[in-house]
C-alpha cells in the first residue's frame, strides 16, 4: 500500500451556497448604486468598455458581463521574486505566506505602553531583523520614519528597504506621484521595466473607499500598476456596523463589490495584469468607538472573504495575526495566534500583520519575534499529519512490545526534526527551577535578548554599491523639492 499525500487541513466559514449568493448580489451592487469613481481617466476608460457613466456625479454603473470578463482575465496565480531573481513567494492555490503589518506611524518604546515616532534607524532595524527570520517570507515597508518630510513618507520606506532587504516586500504609495517614484526605484533594483513585470518584487496595497467608492489617488495607483504589470493588491477595509451594514455576511457582500470593482478597473487597464483580492476589514466596536483587528467578528468577516477570493480563482491577502492591545500581554498573544492560525487554515496567500499592536498603529521589534513563533505553529499546523512509514505504527509497536524505549529508537531519530515543530529558545519548555535560574524572564525580556543576536546574523544587501547609489539619488532628487536636501546617514551594516 502507497503512503498517501498528506491532507491539508482548511477552514470553511460560509457555504458554497452562501458564497455564490454574495457574489451575485456584490455585483448587482455595481449596477445599482454603482461606484464612485473620482478620477476622469478611470471614468473614461470604464465609459469607452461599456459601463453606464454619469460624469458629473462620477458614478459609475458596472454591468454585469463587464465584471465576468475582468475575473476571466485576471491571473489566478503569479510569483514575486527576492532581489536574486528566485521565486520565493505564491500567490495562487492555498499557498500561505506571511509578511509584517506595515503603515504603522509608532513604535512600542517600552513595556508600559509607551509609543514614540520611528525613526531611519528603527526601519533598517526593522529589515534587517525580517531577512534573519525565516517564517516571514516578505518584507513590508512596515513603518512610516519621522526624520523625513511626510511628503515623501511612503517612497522613503521603500528606499530604506531596498538598502537591506533580500525578500520581496509589500508596500503601498500615499501619493499619485510618488508611486512613479518607487516604481522607478524598483526598476533600477530589477534592472529594467521589463525584468521588473516579469519578475516582480514588490506588491502594492491599493484601497478602495468604503462603501463602493474609489479615490482619485487610489484608482490612479491601480491603473498605473496594471499598466506597468506591477502586481496591485486590493485592500477593502469595510467596517461593519458603520461603513458597511454591521451583519457580517452583509459586510463580505460589500467587501466583494468594492473588490470587483477593482478587478474590473485593473483589467480594462491591462487585461492579465497580476492583482490581488485582499482586505484588511473590522466590525465596528460599539462600546469604544474603535475598529478591532483582532476580534473574533473580524476574523470571520476577513476568512469569509478569503473564501469568496478562492471561490473566482483569484490570489488572496488578509490582515490578520495583528493585535488591539497596547501591550505584550495575553491580550496580544490570544489576539495574534487566533488570526495567525485561522489565516493559515483558510489558505489566504499573504497574511499582513506581524509584530502590529493598537489596530495597526504601532509596530514592536518584540511583537515581530513573537509573532514569527506562532507564524512557525501555523505553518506546521498547514503541514497536516502525515502516515511517515506503512504501515504507520503496528510493525514499530510489535518490534518494541510492552518497553518504552522510543527516546533511543533510531525510527525516533530518523522523524522526531522533521515530524515535530521545535520553537526557538523564546518559548519556555523548561522547568520551573530552570526557568528560575535564568532569571525568572517573561517571553517580552528573552525576545528583547534574541533581537541583537539575529541582528547580528544579518547577510548584507547583494546589491552593489553603484545601484545603491543611484537608488540614494532618485530618493534625494523628490526630497529636495520637500526642502530636505541631504537624506538621514544610512546606518553600516
Amino acid at each position: 500500500m502507497a503512503i498517501q499525500a498528506p491532507y491539508r487541513p482548511m477552514l470553511k466559514i460560509i457555504t458554497e451556497e452562501l458564497t455564490v449568493q454574495i457574489i451575485q448580489e456584490a455585483i448587482e451592487l455595481l449596477q445599482d448604486p454603482g461606484v464612485l469613481v473620482h478620477n476622469p481617466e478611470a471614468l473614461k476608460l470604464m465609459a469607452d468598455a461599456g459601463a453606464g457613466v454619469d460624469f458629473g456625479k462620477q458614478l459609475v454603473s458596472i454591468p454585469a458581463n463587464m465584471v465576468h470578463t475582468a475575473l476571466t482575465t485576471a491571473p489566478s496565480t503569479f510569483y514575486l521574486y527576492d532581489l536574486l531573481g528566485n521565486p520565493v513567494v505564491h500567490y495562487g492555490g492555498n499557498d500561505v505566506h506571511f509578511d509584517p503589518g506595515s503603515t504603522a506611524v509608532t513604535l512600542l518604546g517600552d513595556q508600559k505602553g509607551v509609543q514614540r515616532d520611528p525613526l531611519t534607524d528603527d526601519l533598517v532595524r526593522f529589515v534587517k531583523l525580517v531577512e534573519t527570520l525565516p517564517a516571514y517570507d516578505a518584507q513590508s515597508t512596515a513603518f512610516v520614519c519621522r526624520d523625513v518630510p511626510a511628503e515623501i513618507g511612503d517612497l522613503y520606506r521603500l528606499y530604506l528597504a531596498l538598502n537591506y532587504m533580500r525578500k520581496p516586500i509589500i508596500t503601498g504609495a500615499f501619493g499619485k506621484d510618488t508611486w512613479w517614484t518607487m516604481w522607478e526605484m524598483l526598476v533600477t533594483v530589477a534592472g529594467g521595466e521589463r525584468e521588473l513585470a516579469s519578475k516582480p518584487i514588490a506588491v502594492f496595497d491599493v484601497c478602495p473607499t468604503p462603501p463602493l467608492l474609489w479615490s482619485d489617488l487610489t484608482v490612479q495607483n491601480l491603473m498605473d500598476c496594471a499598466r506597468k504589470g506591477v502586481p496591485a493588491e486590493l485592500v477593502s477595509m469595510p467596517l461593519a456596523g458603520t461603513t458597511s451594514p454591521v451583519t457580517l455576511a452583509a459586510a463580505v457582500v460589500e467587501h466583494a463589490a468594492e473588490s470587483l470593482s477593482g478587478v474590473v478597473i485593473h483589467q480594462l487597464t491591462a487585461p492579465g495584469a497580476p492583482i490581488v483580492w485582499g482586505g484588511a476589514p473590522a466590525a465596528f466596536d460599539m462600546r469604544t468607538g474603535t475598529t478591532p483587528m483582532g476580534d473574533v467578528n473580524t476574523w470571520l468577516i476577513d476568512c469569509a472573504y478569503i473564501q469568496v477570493g478562492k471561490y473566482l480563482n483569484l490570489p488572496t491577502h488578509t490582515y490578520m495575526g495583528s493585535s488591539d492591545a497596547k501591550l505584550l500581554d495575553a491580550q496580544s498573544g490570544i489576539e495574534s495566534a487566533g488570526g495567525t492560525i485561522l489565516s493559515a487554515l483558510s489558505g489566504a496567500n499573504m497574511v499582513s500583520g506581524g509584530g502590529m499592536l493598537d489596530f495597526l498603529r504601532c509596530q514592536s521589534f518584540e511583537k515581530l519575534i513573537i509573532d514569527a513563533e506562532i507564524i512557525g505553529m501555523a505553518k506546521r499546523l498547514m503541514a497536516g499529519i502525515q502516515a511517515r512509514d506503512e504501515p504507520v505504527a503496528r510493525d514499530l509497536m510489535r518490534q518494541t512490545a510492552h518497553k518504552a524505549n522510543f527516546l533511543s529508537h533510531t525510527h525516533t531519530h530518523k522523524w522526531f526534526r522533521k515530524e515535530l515543530y521545535i520553537p526557538t529558545p523564546l518559548l519556555d519548555r523548561g522547568s520551573l527551577d530552570a526557568w528560575r535560574l535564568a532569571g525568572s524572564k517573561s517571553i517580552t525580556d528573552r525576545a528583547s535578548e534574541i533581537i541583537d543576536g539575529l541582528l547580528s546574523s544579518y547577510q548584507p544587501s547583494p546589491l552593489p554599491q553603484k545601484l545603491l547609489d543611484e537608488l540614494r539619488t532618485i530618493a534625494t532628487t523628490v526630497a529636495q523639492k520637500f526642502g530636505l536636501q541631504t537624506l538621514p546617514a544610512l546606518p553600516q551594516d
